[in-house]
């Protein structure tokens, strides 16, 4: 069982011939990961980026396997990359890009099959060429080829901050579970990008005091809380969170880590949470928007300090929840109310929150290993159920 599931079910590497718009030609790499498929058709992101690498996809594929197994979505994992930095290049020839890397892939994609999703690098137009590339080749338009697309191609409502409201569905359960008041709690939030910025909007409205963010440019401090709503306008207005007016700047951006909040969200890259700086992380509490913050020796540090960790397979794993019934809208082709997407996808995070809880205190696991060994038992079953063939 342990090799069946520590191997891919299926991985293609494509050569992507791409006419620049000066006329010269250049040849890009891309791949596809399927992980596995026991339970379901596969799901993942689709990203654009210089250091995309069939190991890094490989894993990335492995990852949404036990999120969709963690959160009951009846999906195996995938994942896909262009090895490309999208800002070096027009968007004609991204869409060139993005046009033949789906032709080179139609034959193992499709809503039965797998269904890409935006990931770093790429956006709902990406996946609005991909859904009209693969309908073009089937002679059909077929919306539940891929999800995070715009609203008006099949989109779901609801999308675009499904993963920050999951975020904050489970931190707010996390802070019940150590008796921290929401009206009394501090919490601190690492990147205002597509996670962080929904996530600190939504604890503010829950009456959660941010206290301080960051982004690529810089990190802002303000004791009292941030005017979460007037730092999202300063955004707008100016590209960054540096600057904004009743906050002070962080010497270096990486000291938000550290500060001494109940509620620390690192929504940015991976592995900032190292063996270097995990002992000096004063948060109560830490829940991973992003993939991977936090590496396998600071949980550790971690964990014996007491900090209660919330995995990324949990916390995160709203996106993938909502692309799910942005599928299951497409299929039926019946669209559901703002209202309908919000409640189904609470019902989901916290149904997730009590098993990963649950079983972490009857088995004395930490949250990671709980939310693991779930997510690797639901697989590990669904494939001694369907046996082997031949």
């Amino acid at each position: 069982m342990y090799e069946l599931l520590a191997e891919p079910r299926r991985e293609v590497a494509v050569s992507i011939p791409l006419r620049r718009d000066n006329g010269e030609v250049e040849v890009l790499r891309g791949f596809r990961v399927q992980h596995n498929l026991s339970r379901g058709p596969t799901k993942g992101g689709l990203r654009f980026s210089p250091d995309v690498s069939i190991d890094e996809v490989r894993a990335l594929a492995m990852w949404m396997t036990w999120k969709c197994a963690l959160l009951d979505v009846p999906y195996g994992g995938a994942k896909g990359g262009v090895r490309v930095d999208p800002r070096k290049y027009s968007t004609a020839e991204l869409e060139r890009i993005t046009r033949r890397y789906t032709s080179e892939l139609a034959h193992v994609l499709g809503p039965e099959s797998d269904i890409p999703a935006p990931d770093v690098g790429t956006d709902q137009q990406t996946m609005a060429w991909m859904m009209d590339t693969y309908s073009v080749n089937r002679g059909r338009t077929t919306l539940g080829v891929v999800t995070g697309k715009p609203i008006a191609l099949g989109g779901s409502v609801g999308r675009a901050d499904a993963t920050s409201r999951g975020v904050v569905h489970v931190a707010l359960e996390a802070l019940k579970v150590r008796g921290i008041s929401t009206h009394q709690a501090t919490a601190a939030v690492q990147g205002f990008g597509k996670v962080g910025r929904g996530a600190a909007r939504f604890l503010s409205e829950a009456s959660v005091q941010v206290v301080a963010v960051s982004d690529q440019y810089g990190a802002i401090y303000a004791p009292h809380g941030l005017d979460v709503p007037g730092l999202e306008a300063h955004v707008d207005r100016t590209g960054s969170v540096v600057g904004f007016a009743g906050s002070e700047p962080i010497a270096a951006k990486e000291d938000l880590l550290l500060l001494d909040v109940d509620l620390l969200i690192p929504a940015a890259v991976e592995g900032v949470i190292t063996a270097a700086n995990a002992g000096d992380v004063q948060a109560r509490i830490i829940v991973e928007g992003a993939n991977g913050p936090t590496t396998t020796e600071a949980d550790v540090i971690l964990n014996n300090r007491g900090c209660l960790v919330v995995p990324d397979i949990l916390a995160n794993a709203g996106g993938v929840v909502v692309s799910y019934f942005e599928w299951v809208q497409a299929n039926q082709s019946y669209w559901w109310s703002a209202r309908d997407v919000a409640e189904r996808l609470e019902s989901r995070m916290l149904a997730a929150w009590t098993r990963v809880y649950d079983h972490a205190e009857s088995r004395n696991l930490t949250l990671r290993s709980a939310a693991t060994s779930l997510a690797v038992q639901v697989v590990a079953d669904a494939h001694r159920q369907r046996g082997l063939y031949p």
